[in-house]
């Protein structure tokens, strides 16, 4: 299972993320998101990349859907693997995204990345929810469904989803329609900013297809250390 783990590279020291590259080489697929792009530009992708390594681009694109599309088309020519928008920029945004992505990578000769549709935030809870937009019918978990199907239409290849909706997702998507966890933490770990928090193994039992871990083995003492334990968790 050691290739479904994305380890999270959110880390503002670039000699740490080369240290990590080098102690974690049993992983193969890595996230940067926000602060480290912002903080040292594709750059980082490419040297990533040069290390034999696959990226999730995790910048949550969301604007008007020629902003987005050529964000894409940017994203494709980077080389990344997988990247992801949100949900509710709404069916044209995503649909005018993957159009771009298709056609940059077919003139380019590059394989296609895995696009993936944010739902809602894992920091977001039904409260939060609630007081984001006022009395409404709707639940939490039925808007995630709802945004979950709206991207499965448009064409993506999946969606970023707590733990605990993967199982729903799934029966409403489909068995083929991904689901990445982001919000998992070994057992001990502290929950952080999400506030939907499952165990590596607990994610893969309910049909995750890929989890996302950051803090638990970045900021480990000894990150390859936690790193193994994470696998022998999982058998």
């Amino acid at each position: 299972m050691v290739d479904r783990i994305i380890v999270s590279l959110d880390i503002k020291d670039r000699n740490r993320i080369e240290e990590l590259l080098d102690l974690l080489s049993p992983i193969g697929y890595y996230k940067i998101g926000p602060i480290p792009f912002t903080l040292f530009g594709p750059e980082l992708i490419n040297f990533v990349k040069r290390r034999g390594k696959k990226i999730f681009l995790d910048l949550k694109f969301h604007d008007i859907p020629s902003t987005v599309a050529g964000s894409c088309e940017g994203a494709v020519k980077l080389g990344v693997d997988m990247l992801n928008l949100h949900t509710l920029g709404g069916f044209e945004m995503m649909e005018r995204a993957l159009e771009s992505i298709l056609i940059t990578a077919k003139n380019l000769r590059k394989p296609k990345p895995i696009l993936l549709g944010v739902t809602i935030l894992t920091s977001i809870d039904e409260a939060s929810f609630n007081d984001l937009l006022g009395p409404v019918e709707r639940s939490l978990n039925d808007q995630i469904i709802s945004l979950a199907r709206l991207a499965k239409s448009a064409g993506l290849d999946g969606v970023v989803s707590s733990v605990d909706r993967t199982g729903p997702i799934k029966d409403a998507c489909g068995k083929d329609f991904l689901v990445v966890t982001p919000g998992v933490r070994p057992k001990g770990f502290d929950v952080g900013d999400h506030a939907r928090v499952f165990t590596p193994k607990e994610a893969f039992s309910v049909g995750a297809d890929y989890i996302v871990i950051g803090r638990p083995i970045t900021a480990a003492a000894d990150p390859k250390a936690a790193l193994s334990g994470i696998i022998k968790e999982l058998g």
